[in-house]
């Protein structure tokens, strides 16, 4: 080998190196917000309610609570829900007390059971019905009644596809002001959005002497994506 081809081997090995480390430059990228929102009617219906009992012992408060509630569940049964969509979310047992008269402690004087079921109801128009009959039943405790969409994902996607095209035509109003050309997206990130609940007061012991009035109403599922552009000079 000739000196000459020697130092040409060299110079390249050299310079290989350089090569390797030659920063790449990133792409000029702008990163938009974007929303989108589909109102949609709910078909689910969800009802928490129960019974309290109080008495002088843990024992006849638990038991007591615990027969109202059978009746209860009974009922419902009877009015067509399906054991799926009876689910217990509360059992407790607390003691009542006297107000304290210094020095002296207070004083237990009884007991206090709760027992509580979520109901599910998948015919709206028959929500007014399970709620009368839970009352009817012995239930002297309604919690919140929700209203959501049992299947979200449909109308989520026509939300998610909105959020991108608002995302696109924010990017492409930047784009123009700023005198650059807009790429492709080089990534998507969805914020997380829950599907939204309705949900109504809390009803008073009693409140149903009459047939309770029940609107669903409308949702509106919301979606928010952040999307980033690659931008290039014109």
């Amino acid at each position: 080998m000739t000196a000459r081809a020697v130092l040409a081997i060299a110079l390249v090995l050299t310079a290989l190196p350089a090569f390797a480390q030659a920063p790449v430059k990133p792409p000029s990228t702008l990163t938009v917000t974007g929303e989108g929102s589909v109102s949609a009617a709910p078909d689910l219906a969800e009802i928490d309610g129960g019974v309290t009992a109080e008495a002088k012992t843990a024992r006849e408060a638990s038991e007591t609570a615990a027969k109202a509630m059978a009746e209860v569940v009974r009922a419902l049964k009877a009015a067509g829900i399906a054991d799926k969509d009876i689910r217990t979310t509360r059992i407790s047992l607390f003691p009542q007390s006297a107000p304290a008269r210094s020095p002296q402690p207070a004083q237990i004087t009884g007991y206090r059971a709760a027992n509580h079921v979520r109901v599910s109801v998948r015919d709206l128009a028959r929500a007014a019905m399970v709620l009368d009959t839970m009352l009817a039943a012995g239930a002297n405790e309604i919690g919140n009644i929700g209203f959501l969409i049992a299947e979200p994902s449909p109308p989520l996607d026509l939300a998610r596809a909105a959020a991108i095209a608002d995302a696109r035509r924010k990017a492409e109003v930047y784009a123009k002001a700023a005198g650059v050309t807009l790429g492709s997206p080089l990534s998507i990130s969805e914020e997380g959005s829950a599907p939204p609940l309705i949900q109504m007061r809390r009803m008073a012991v009693g409140a149903a002497a009459a047939p309770t009035p029940v609107e669903p109403g409308e949702l509106t599922l919301r979606i928010n994506v952040s999307v980033t552009y690659e931008i290039k000079a014109p």
